[in-house]
């Protein structure tokens, strides 16, 4: 099965056109292809247009999850509406089944958030703001992975905005790594039996890294991997969840 994914494209009022000719033909390429936030530049409504020109009413399913950005405007909502008129599915603690061939493919996404990883990480304790703070990443955590038990499919893949493990964060200043992701969405993907993870909002961070569980992540943040979106091929999983030989 091959997964195409992108994040992190920011586009804009004056953006139309830009993607959309790299699209074309992509079902001879891909079989999904996943948006991994920041769609948009600063969540506007008439941003989101473009990224609903851009993507809508492809050739293959698109699935999403908003970023930071694209909630920046507060239309969160209204820019989901406004995707998911376009064909786009747009997840937040929500998981879509979708048949490829003869084979399942179930993608469990949500936006997720900051608060650092294993022994560097900020706790739901201290200053009101705080705890609102690291309970958001506990929220959103525990959705993904209620979505992702959910799931009983060929192929399992979670999307989510912000980084789960710091692997791919390398590049980036390590001051900054609290806000780039949480070690809690990692411990919920690998609470399920997905064989990929793909995330975004790390600009300057790597492509490749792993769960601690084992569980292949991708940055698709487009600054890393430069180019309009990466394909991933993965292998169904027999019943009881050992890889399918190459």
């Amino acid at each position: 099965m091959r997964i195409a994914a992108v994040g992190d494209v920011h586009l804009g009022a004056d953006s139309a056109g830009v993607l959309r000719p790299a699209l074309t033909g992509l079902a001879d390429r891909a079989d999904v292809l996943l948006l991994a936030g920041d769609l948009t530049r600063h969540g506007t409504l008439d941003e989101a247009a473009v990224v609903a020109r851009e993507f809508g009413d492809l050739e293959v399913p698109v699935l999403a999850v908003l970023g930071n950005h694209d909630h920046h405007g507060d239309a969160a909502e209204g820019i989901t509406d406004l995707l998911t008129d376009h064909g786009i599915t747009v997840l937040e603690g929500t998981a879509r089944t979708l048949s490829v061939g003869d084979l399942t493919l179930g993608v469990a996404g949500t936006k997720g958030f900051g608060g650092g990883f294993a022994g560097k990480c900020a706790s739901v304790f201290g200053e009101r703001q705080m705890r609102e703070f690291a309970s958001h990443t506990v929220d959103l955590a525990a959705a993904l992975r209620t979505a992702l038990e959910g799931l009983d499919t060929d192929v399992t893949v979670a999307m989510t905005h912000y980084s789960p493990v710091s692997d791919t964060l390398h590049g980036e200043p390590r001051e900054i790594y609290p806000f780039l992701g949480s070690y809690l969405l990692g411990e919920a993907i690998d609470s399920s039996p997905a064989q990929l993870a793909v995330h975004g909002h790390a600009h300057h961070g790597t492509e490749c890294g792993t769960t601690p569980g084992g569980i292949r992540v991708r940055n698709v943040a487009q600054p890393v991997i430069h180019a309009a979106y990466a394909v991933y091929d993965i292998h169904p999983v027999r019943t009881d969840r050992e890889p399918v030989p190459s």
